[in-house]
């Protein structure tokens, strides 16, 4: 095992403690947050990817990593929108099936459908 292995550990470290543990966990509070305020996804949106440039501004100032990495920022982005996304459909589905149980059925931890359109035994 060379500098380079130990390295990749290093890195592969840092990504997990920044952008998957501290950045997912801010983006599964956003997302779940705005869907319980009722709000439009593309507020959740919004909100991930400043949550992506701060995950961008920790690694950084921790790690000496660089800043204005499109790159960097791109993968951020990515994983920061997909906890977000998943976590905003989460809660929306809860809230359709509980508020409107007379209208709606969960199918899934992420989707409903009608109660009319479902096939009845």
């Amino acid at each position: 095992m060379g500098d380079s292995f130990s390295l990749d550990l290093r890195t592969l470290g840092i990504f997990l403690l920044i952008t998957v543990a501290m950045g997912g966990g801010a983006a599964w509070m956003t997302g779940s947050g705005l869907a319980r305020g009722w709000r439009p996804f593309w507020h959740c949106a919004l909100a991930l990817l400043l949550i992506a440039a701060v995950t961008r501004f920790l690694h950084y100032a921790l790690f000496e990593d660089p800043l204005l990495s499109l790159p960097a920022y791109l993968v951020d982005a990515a994983v920061v929108l997909a906890i977000g996304a998943v976590a905003y459909r989460h809660t929306r589905t809860g809230q359709m099936t509980r508020q409107y149980a007379w209208l709606y059925e969960r199918t899934g931890p992420l989707s409903w459908r009608d109660r009319t359109s479902a096939p009845t035994p």
